[in-house]
């Protein structure tokens, strides 16, 4: 057992990142195991349609930890036929992964065919939008933002 992060710890109880502590467990004995220069050890585990990915660091402390964890869409259909995922939780999945895939760039094209009407936690925004919509919409402050960068460079007014 890795010990986790401050930033890991923080991110497992928000809404929409839908890794757990069984599922780092799982990636990390069954998962595909790669080397990223930037960030450490990356676990790859493919369930359900979705692909999970565990960082683990293990250059600045004494032994590996686990950094960071996300989803993403590996097999659309497949996810879709799963029982665990309803179409919100694969629209937020879809959609998180596009403003961070793109975080630099406004991606209004991207934003505009998912519909997630389930908040969940961004940049210290947490955001909605509905199809047509060319930005994800803070619920709390009202901001809207067509980046991952834009939601980090604005604070929550909450």
């Amino acid at each position: 057992m890795y010990a986790h992060t401050d930033h890991f710890r923080q991110r497992l109880h928000q809404q929409g990142r839908y890794v757990s502590v069984p599922i780092v467990a799982e990636a990390i004995k069954q998962g595909q195991l790669r080397w990223n220069t930037t960030d450490g050890w990356r676990f790859a585990l493919v369930k359900h349609g979705v692909r999970y990915v565990i960082v683990v660091g293990d250059t600045e402390t004494q032994s590996p930890v686990v950094v960071t964890g996300w989803t993403a869409i590996d097999d659309w259909e497949t996810a879709r036929a799963e029982a665990r995922w309803n179409e919100t939780d694969l629209q937020t999945i879809r959609l998180r992964a596009d403003l961070s895939g793109h975080r630099d760039e406004q991606i209004p094209d991207r934003i505009r065919p998912r519909s997630v009407d389930r908040a969940f936690e961004i940049g210290g925004h947490r955001v909605v939008t509905a199809a047509g919509e060319r930005a994800v919409s803070c619920v709390d402050c009202d901001g809207q933002f067509r980046s991952k960068d834009d939601l980090k460079r604005r604070h929550c007014r909450r």
